[in-house]
């Protein structure tokens, strides 16, 4: 696989039809599979998802993921039949398993069966991201990223040496403002609810109240914004956007 810059700015692993990476979700929790699934879709992938092993296979028929998540347990077939069955068609796909947090026997019985692969629930977000695209590399689906700059106006935001800039005038953030600032430039024009920026900087397990977002977006604000034409946007009741000045 190759490397472009999507319409978001970002510099994202394609396949070699220079289609984003595909990858395929089974697991019959349908609230994770949309968590993970809306992670993944952040990253400029392309998400299919299942309930059951059956559906699974039906999916990657159609669907042909350059990567797996499988949960063990599964109401129809286990998780270590679908990956059997699985590998009669795509034999070199990565799979990442999904196991009960003290199912060791599971997490065994999962990479003697040939995932490559486990996380125990519950897991982090970042964690699987990070782990899938170790794996699809590995099996030599995609190159190594290069260096990844985010566009959005006259903001630059350096992915890898982390230096933001407006207009050619160097912007110092923190670390957590950083953070914000990425997720809302790799996603320009859409909104994104405070449960979102939540779940996706300070993590989705974070136990904290949604007026930090308020206040880190603030902080933005001034650095960002101040003196110039706005950038940030607030939608009453629905989120935060940014977007070119006018």
């Amino acid at each position: 696989m190759t490397t472009t810059t999507l319409p978001q700015g970002r510099t994202e692993p394609l396949r070699p039809d220079r289609d984003p990476v595909r990858v395929l979700i089974v697991d019959d929790e349908a609230p994770l599979a949309e968590l993970l699934s809306m992670a993944l879709r952040y990253e400029g992938w392309e998400v299919r998802s299942a309930g059951d092993g059956a559906g699974a296979l039906r999916t990657a028929r159609d669907f042909r993921p350059d990567a797996v998540i499988l949960d063990v347990v599964l109401p129809d077939v286990d998780g270590l039949t679908v990956l059997s069955r699985l590998r009669c068609e795509l034999p070199d796909v990565p799979v990442l398993f999904l196991t009960a947090r003290d199912a060791a026997e599971d997490r065994i019985a999962g990479l003697t069966a040939g995932g490559d692969d486990c996380v125990s629930k519950p897991f982090s977000l970042e964690e699987v991201v990070a782990r899938l695209r170790g794996l699809i590399r590995r099996c030599g689906a995609v190159t190594a990223r290069a260096g990844s700059t985010l566009t959005v106006g006259d903001l630059v935001l350096d992915e890898d040496s982390h230096d933001v800039s407006r207009g050619g005038d160097f912007i110092h953030l923190t670390a957590t403002e950083f953070e914000l600032l990425r997720f809302l430039m790799r996603n320009p024009r859409r909104v994104l609810s405070k449960a979102q920026i939540l779940d996706r900087v300070w993590n989705y397990d974070f136990g904290g109240q949604a007026n930090v977002v308020e206040l880190y977006i603030s902080y933005l604000r001034k650095k960002i914004d101040a003196g110039r034409s706005p950038m940030i946007h607030t939608r009453r009741g629905a989120g935060y956007l940014i977007k070119p000045g006018e």
